[in-house]
């Protein structure tokens, strides 16, 4: 089981808060840090000092890391114009020496878009422009060198493009879709996806959703094994339930909730946990989302007491 550490930082949090977690992450030995593409603050938090761009950010620790994986969780298609997000995407993974994942979905925080002058078109459309990105960007990504790409959709045209810079990762850098979408979703998943995240969810539902991607890979001939199967879960493991009650005060949360919807209690706790999940959905790769981006114990103790038992 892979194991990755998932920020939030538009919860409050800058850049150096950021590098901060990710080297702590790559020196524990985690197989990736992941951000949130958020622009404000959720719940009862300021969300100061700001947003952070999640790919400025990441273009930063390509440079300030050497090993660890970078990626979003996800970035949302309303964002930006899939052109421009391929470039940046594919200039972050030579920055990183092929590092990089993407993660895309068709955004659905509606008070962030209005807060900063973003469009927010009903469900429907930006299920149509989610679509449409995948093709453009992993079209772009897949065009040979000196071969050209155009495409001709209802809401994105690309005409005649270098589709340069590539990536180093070939043929392109890795795609993660997510969600609970009954059809769709797992339609583009079957299609685009190198791995499927369903996040913060019950088993029995994780277990549907990854049975829904696997029938949409049939009805293509893909072979579903070939897509990663993941989950996000809010962690708050302690040596102590002192400790516990400690970090989902810290975070904001109620213990009890915690330890029946994340990853909270002991390391042992959390070590059983993890194995029924495994058993139970198929997973190989846990997010672990970290809202205290203060608390770097808590990576180190995931790291020695947990991880070793389930890599």
């Amino acid at each position: 089981m892979d194991f990755r550490i998932f920020t939030e930082p538009q919860q409050g949090a800058d850049y150096d808060d950021l590098l901060r977690v990710a080297r702590a992450a790559e020196d524990a030995g985690y197989d990736a840090f992941f951000r949130s593409d958020h622009y404000l603050a959720m719940g009862d938090v300021s969300g100061e000092p700001g947003p952070t761009d999640a790919w400025i950010t990441l273009a930063g620790l390509a440079r300030e890391t050497s090993r660890i994986r970078l990626g979003t969780l996800v970035t949302a298609a309303t964002f930006r114009h899939p052109g421009p997000l391929a470039i940046s995407v594919s200039q972050v993974d030579r920055m990183s020496g092929g590092r990089v994942e993407l993660g895309l979905g068709t955004g659905w925080f509606e008070a962030e878009h209005l807060a900063y002058g973003l469009e927010f078109p009903s469900l429907g459309e930006r299920f149509d422009r989610f679509a449409e990105q995948l093709a453009v960007v992993t079209g772009l990504w897949e065009t040979l060198p000196g071969d050209r790409f155009s495409f001709s959709g209802k809401h994105y045209t690309v005409v005649d493009s270098p589709a340069l810079p590539k990536p180093v990762q070939q043929p392109r850098p890795p795609v993660v879709i997510g969600g609970r979408g009954a059809t769709r979703t797992p339609a583009l998943a079957a299609r685009y996806a190198d791995e499927f995240n369903v996040p913060f969810a019950a088993p029995d539902l994780v277990s549907t959703q990854f049975e829904r991607v696997a029938a949409a890979c049939a009805e293509i001939d893909r072979d579903p094994g070939e897509i990663v199967r993941s989950i996000a879960l809010t962690v708050c493991v302690g040596r102590t339930d002192a400790e516990v009650a400690a970090r989902a005060l810290t975070i904001g949360r109620d213990e009890a909730q915690v330890r029946a919807e994340g990853l909270a209690g002991s390391p042992a706790e959390a070590v059983d946990r993890l194995g029924r999940w495994r058993e139970q959905t198929g997973i190989s790769r846990v997010y672990l989302q970290l809202l205290d981006l203060n608390d770097l114990d808590q990576i180190e103790l995931v790291a020695t007491e947990v991880v070793p038992q389930l890599a």
